[in-house]
């Protein structure tokens, strides 16, 4: 059995599909030669770049398996692939606990204009004091509200760290009404039952939005409209989930205090007037880019496709 892992795979996910007896390409085949190509392999695995789409599927009559290293699968043609037999699979508890930390990185930077104040204290000629006192009005997490759209497995993890903090978290969910939270403090497991809470209850009373929802135009000028001025925004899941043209404006009137964007509707492109928003906290596209993430997705992708051949 042939795999092809387009976008990379971490060493130890190639060791352990190599070690079953599957041969594992890692190099990177362009897109518009896929269509030729991937009729080679029996798998393949993509991150966020390659495309898996109807055309390619319906070129690649010998392709058995199709693996995403991440959570959203919105780059593959699913359900298509399923009326065709071929299963799709996704990692979406191995990068949980990176995304929620990069959330945190961002919020930390934007209530002390970290990501401001860094660049310009660099600056030829910037004046110490004066920057000291423009960056006086600083705000802790501790003791405020984290809203939460999504409570998935990334939305749960960063309700842990949340708490942890001693933040209140206000989580909204379609499917669930409560979780139960696992809380590690100075050793000591500690069980924190978390209920959901209706979509207007978190937009109005939440200082900090985070957002893990796999797509869709869920946050524009009618949702921000009814949060609290001042609030922070975060969304790590997929760009277009806040209306990019409502969330300027915003920022602009000070509706939004600041935001944290890792993905963007033009990707790879972002547009420039996002990027250079001083207001904007920016990474390309990095929630799931930690050592520790990778590996995980390499062994789930790993166990998923020596599972699926078992069968």
């Amino acid at each position: 059995m042939r795999v092809l892992a387009n976008d990379g795979i971490a060493p130890n996910g190639k060791a352990q599909l190599e070690a079953a007896g599957f041969e594992v390409v890692t190099d990177h085949i362009p897109q518009d030669e896929l269509m030729t190509k991937l009729n080679d392999f029996d798998v393949i695995c993509v991150r966020s770049a390659t495309k898996v789409r109807q055309e390619l599927i319906d070129a690649s009559p010998n392709l058995k398996v199709i693996c995403r290293g991440g959570v959203g699968i919105d780059n593959i043609d699913h359900a298509y692939a399923k009326t065709k037999g071929i299963p799709t699979y996704n990692t979406p508890a191995a990068s949980s606990a990176s995304v929620a930390e990069l959330v945190f990185a961002h919020f930390f930077g934007l209530s002390r204009d970290v990501q401001r104040s860094n660049f310009e204290l660099r600056a030829e000629g910037s004046e110490f004091k004066k920057l000291k006192k423009s960056y006086a009005g600083g705000q802790q997490l501790r003791g405020r509200t984290l809203g939460i759209l999504g409570f998935g497995r990334i939305g749960v993890e960063a309700a842990r760290i949340a708490i942890g903090l001693g933040m209140n978290v206000l989580p909204v969910d379609l499917v669930k009404e409560t979780e139960a939270i696992e809380i590690d403090l100075m050793g000591q497991k500690v069980m924190v039952d978390v209920p959901v809470v209706s979509m207007d209850k978190m937009l109005a009373e939440s200082d900090y939005i985070t957002i893990h929802v796999p797509g869709g135009n869920l946050i524009g000028e009618d949702e921000l409209a009814k949060m609290k001025d001042g609030v922070i925004l975060a969304n790590t899941s997929r760009g277009g989930v806040i209306n990019e043209d409502a969330l300027l404006a915003a920022l602009e009137s000070g509706k939004v205090r600041g935001a944290a964007l890792d993905v963007f509707v033009g990707e790879p492109n972002p547009r420039r007037d996002l990027l250079e928003n001083p207001k904007i906290s920016v990474t390309p596209h990095i929630g799931a880019a930690t050592g520790e993430a990778q590996y995980n997705i390499g062994t789930e992708l790993a166990d998923q496709i020596i599972a699926h051949f078992k069968k």
